[in-house]
């Protein structure tokens, strides 16, 4: 692929800024400043470096981000910075079907929630880790105003009744970590889903943290607000969930 195709492929601009970019010595190959864009190169385990930053070149974009509180999960937010502000340009900007589309947040997490959120411009992967057919396990860390009881916990893996859904919605596993933090495990997306479950049993969250999507846990060094590349072993393990048996 030339140097100019794969800029433009990982969301440098479009093929001619790409250019522009190489030839004003802004892309290093190889430790060497490049001087031809129309350069053919493999792209398998290619790097290069574009003012001073290195970049992998990916064929599709996994990320995970720790979200921090009072971001929103979209492109045009209302009251709150969008949680793309965290991100570079290119990843903003990677081409899908010939236009500017950028990753996505793979579902949504409320302004003041944090914690593990995915981004991809892979539109089979978001589908994969959003349908509630493939029962992705998601685990919250909830901190409740009250005291947590065990009737409580009981009727959320029993399962309760929302205002919007006749068929109750249960956890797929809950446990009290402290006298006001509970731990839940979802395998869908309701909207507002883990605090409507909790004042469906006369409690109240006053924070919200989600640790876990399948076997894939927000390293403890990712603080909030940064952002990093899912590894193989990350992908391969979010990949390895499979749908519900018919």
């Amino acid at each position: 692929m030339q140097l100019q195709d794969i800029l433009y492929s990982q969301g440098f601009g479009t093929r001619r800024v790409c250019a522009g970019l190489v030839q004003q010595g802004h892309v290093s190959v190889a430790g060497e400043v490049a001087t031809d864009a129309s350069l053919d190169l493999p792209v398998q385990g290619f790097q290069f470096r574009v003012d001073g930053v290195d970049w992998p070149y990916q064929e599709k974009a996994y990320l995970m981000l720790h979200k921090p509180a009072g971001t929103e999960c979209s492109r045009k937010p209302g009251t709150y910075p969008s949680i793309y502000t965290l991100l570079p340009a290119p990843l903003r900007q990677r081409p899908q079907k010939g236009a500017t589309q950028g990753v996505q947040a793979v579902g949504r997490l409320d302004q003041d929630t944090t914690g593990l959120l995915l981004l991809t411009d892979d539109g089979q992967f978001i589908h994969r880790m959003s349908s509630p057919k493939h029962h992705v396990p998601k685990v919250y860390e909830a901190r409740v105003r009250h005291a947590i009881e065990p009737r409580q916990i009981e009727r959320l893996l029993a399962g309760v009744v929302l205002d919007d859904d006749p068929k109750p919605v249960r956890a797929a596993a809950c446990e009290a970590l402290g006298e006001h933090l509970l731990q839940l495990t979802l395998t869908e997306g309701k909207y507002h889903q883990v605090k409507r479950m909790i004042a469906a049993v006369s409690n109240r969250v006053e924070g919200l943290h989600r640790a876990r999507i399948g076997g894939l846990v927000l390293p403890a060094d990712l603080a909030p607000g940064q952002w990093r590349w899912l590894s193989a072993a990350d992908l391969a393990g979010l990949k390895a969930v499979q749908p519900e048996s018919a």
